[in-house]
């Protein structure tokens, strides 16, 4: 019996072996037919992460090289060098800085000079032009304070129904709720 066993085991053990090593073939045979397409997808997956990785630092330090020249600029309005080193990195920074410095200075032309780079920017460009010629325009963004304006512009030309019916458009929960009554109370005749 004991070498029954034995014998047994032995055939146990090859059958597991041959099964292995048939699966080994199988794999060997599956890598040769497959094997450009195996190396190609591993090269490309390889590929795409080193080009994932190097476009975050690339995108890392253009923001730093941004942060670096509105800092410069904070500091020195005047340094051209940062003013285009911030354009070449950070277009959108670039706008919103020459709008925040036009707005500044108060003059219509530099207001005309600012990139345009998205609705808000447009939006608000537009409005603070019509402030600094006194003719509130429409604005999606500044909405009521364009009625508050608009009925003040009136009421100081003596048109204080019209003012009173302009003011009656600013919602009750507007944060220029207060300025609408008190203006109202210029209203009252």
């Amino acid at each position: 019996m004991d070498l029954k066993s034995g014998l047994q085991e032995v055939k146990q053990e090859l059958s597991s072996d041959e099964k292995l090593l048939e699966q080994a073939f199988q794999l060997e045979r599956f890598f040769k037919k497959y094997k450009m397409l195996i190396i190609s997808a591993v090269v490309l997956l390889l590929l795409a992460f080193i080009g994932y990785k190097v476009n975050g630092y690339l995108k890392e330090k253009r923001l730093e090289s941004a942060n670096s020249a509105l800092l410069t600029l904070q500091k020195d309005p005047k340094n051209k060098e940062a003013l285009a080193e911030l354009k070449e990195s950070n277009p959108k920074l670039y706008a919103l800085y020459s709008y925040s410095t036009s707005v500044n200075s108060e003059a219509k032309e530099s207001l005309q000079n600012v990139p345009k780079e998205s609705n808000f920017l447009k939006d608000v460009i537009n409005y603070h032009k019509s402030v600094l010629e006194k003719k509130p325009q429409d604005s999606i963004y500044y909405r009521n304070l364009v009625l508050i304006e608009k009925a003040y512009l009136l009421i100081q030309k003596g048109k204080k129904e019209e003012a009173k019916n302009i003011l009656a458009r600013v919602p009750k929960n507007s944060q220029l709720a207060p300025v609408a009554r008190l203006l109202k109370h210029f209203t009252i005749q």
